[in-house]
């Protein structure tokens, strides 16, 4: 019975699936679903496969650039190419930083350490490395080698505001001579340097140069030292066996007398028939050769010109590197220095000033340590606490360097004055007639009218789009400023033609106004 039943059973079930499938014919079995799903996954590997053989066997297929503008055969390299400039960037960061950082932090306490680091800031310690002067030295290398080669006289002017390399640049080029010379077999020329600052008269010069041209000669005679030389460059005989003399004569503008006639004759030296002096002259006037030179203008014998610019920011950042760098020990934080450089370069461009404001805050430096030392050992004594030499040590290891605190309190000091703060609270007319001066005697000028300072005014007032005052009102604000100290002006009927003359710091002055947009577009 149970097997008629299960027969029975079972024989329903498949007439029941028939009658489903006539009546549904898309409906599929449970078998033929899970048969049909391995099926296509197998299909699904198949094809897989075949693409990944096809990528491989057969290069990319690339879209349309103006489909897609990121999707182009040099989007991985350029993606490579910012990977590995964005890496190279961070890592001379780093390697600048590291330089920095690697060297060890020196002791403010050891005599040595101090006195060393105070040398290589003085201004009278040469540098290791004269840089950022490179075009300038060259410049003046190739008018030496000329003259050296023909063997003929020259001129040369160097001009430029203090504190610019002027004469350490001259003495890399007199380096530079003397090794071009021992290379090319040419014959080495004698050199004179002065400072014309050193000289008890003007005339003293030509004596000097007397000296080095005839050593073993007796001065004295009837003829003076400037006719001895003028007769010597004018006779071939006497001049033909002598060897060329390179003269570097620095601050020239104390040669200049009322006749200005010891910078003629010395630059006329240059121009004689068998003259055989190369004459490099140094001074902070810029148009000292239009000036005073107009003789030798009108002779066609003008010197060469080059001008030596204000340092810029990264100019003088790099030189206080350099200078730093030559100590076995870190002392400035890099922002401190980069805050020198940049407002010292922003008022004058003086390297000078810059050293001064680097030992300015060195000093700070020392004095802050005694009073951190002094109070630490008050209060540990105060509490009856005894003091451990590692205690003291790092105490004194967190105020061992300068940094960018230091720097500002040293730069307001240096700049920061009685005046700053009187042209500061000056108003806004006067200030510009201020600008006018600065703008007028940054070529070396060293006074000026009041008419010309007029015209200066009123070109700043037209750029800045500020209507002017008159004539009157400016000789009154004028007469201000003098009676404030900061001009001096002279005695004539006329107010335009009052000579001006400047009592302060140009430098002084900038730093005033560099905080102001208006003024520091003024200027420019």
């Amino acid at each position: 019975m149970p097997s008629l039943i299960d027969n029975g059973s079972s024989a329903l079930l498949m007439e029941n699936e028939i009658k489903d499938k006539r009546s549904n014919p898309k409906k599929k079995s449970k078998d033929e679903i899970t048969f049909n799903k391995r099926q296509l996954r197998s299909e699904t590997l198949k094809t897989d496969v075949i693409a990944n053989e096809m990528e491989l066997s057969s290069p990319k297929k690339w879209k349309s650039p103006r489909r897609c503008i990121n999707d182009s055969p040099n989007t991985i390299t350029k993606e490579i190419c910012k990977t590995f400039e964005s890496k190279t960037v961070i890592s001379s960061r780093k390697n600048l930083c590291e330089k920095f950082m690697e060297k060890p932090k020196w002791d403010l306490n050891d005599c040595e350490q101090m006195n060393a680091v105070k040398e290589v800031l003085h201004l009278s310690t040469a540098p290791s490395a004269i840089v950022c002067r490179e075009e300038e030295q060259m410049r003046v290398l190739d008018f030496c080698k000329a003259c050296v080669e023909e063997e003929k006289a020259g001129s040369l002017y160097v001009c430029g505001c203090p504190g610019t390399g002027k004469t350490l640049s001259m003495e890399k080029v007199k380096q530079l001579l003397v090794g071009w010379v021992e290379e090319g077999g040419f014959q080495l020329p004698d050199v004179l340097t002065l400072n014309c600052t050193t000289l008890t008269n003007t005339r003293e010069i030509f004596s000097k140069i007397l000296q080095i041209y005839q050593p073993h000669k007796k001065m004295g005679g009837a003829l003076s030292p400037l006719q001895q030389l003028q007769k010597l460059f004018s006779m071939k005989k006497q001049s033909s066996d002598k060897k060329m003399m390179l003269i570097i004569a620095d601050e020239l503008d104390y040669l200049i007398t009322k006749d200005r006639v010891v910078l003629h004759d010395l630059f006329t030296l240059t121009t004689l028939p068998f003259s055989r002096c190369i004459l490099i002259g140094i001074a902070n006037a810029i148009d000292l050769a239009d000036r005073f030179l107009p003789k030798l203008q009108s002779l066609n014998c003008k010197p060469i010109l080059v001008t030596f610019r204000a340092y810029s920011k990264d100019q003088m950042l790099k030189i206080l590197q350099q200078r730093v760098m030559d100590l076995p020990y870190d002392v400035f934080q890099p922002q401190a220095l980069e805050l020198c450089a940049r407002k010292v370069a922003a008022a004058s461009g003086d390297m000078r000033k810059a050293l001064c404001v680097c030992r300015s805050a060195i000093e700070m430096l020392e004095a802050e340590l005694k009073d951190t030392s002094t109070k630490f050992l008050e209060e540990n004594s105060s509490l009856k606490q005894s003091i451990t030499p590692t205690e003291k040590l790092l105490k004194e290891q967190e105020i061992s360097i300068v940094k960018v605190d230091h720097m500002a309190v040293a730069l307001s000091r240096t700049f920061k004055s009685g005046t700053v703060d009187t042209i500061q609270s000056l108003p806004q007319h006067q200030q510009m007639i201020l600008c006018s001066v600065v703008k007028l005697f940054r070529g070396g000028k060293k006074d000026t009218t009041v008419g010309e300072m007029n015209r200066y005014y009123t070109d700043i007032c037209k750029s800045a789009l500020v209507p002017p005052t008159g004539s009157s009102d400016f000789t009154d604000m004028c007469k201000v400023l003098c009676d404030q100290g900061l001009i001096k002006l002279g005695q004539s009927r006329k107010d335009k033609l009052k000579r001006v003359t400047l009592k302060v710091d140009e430098a002084d002055i900038t730093f005033a106004l560099q905080g102001i947009r208006f003024f520091r577009n003024c200027l420019q």
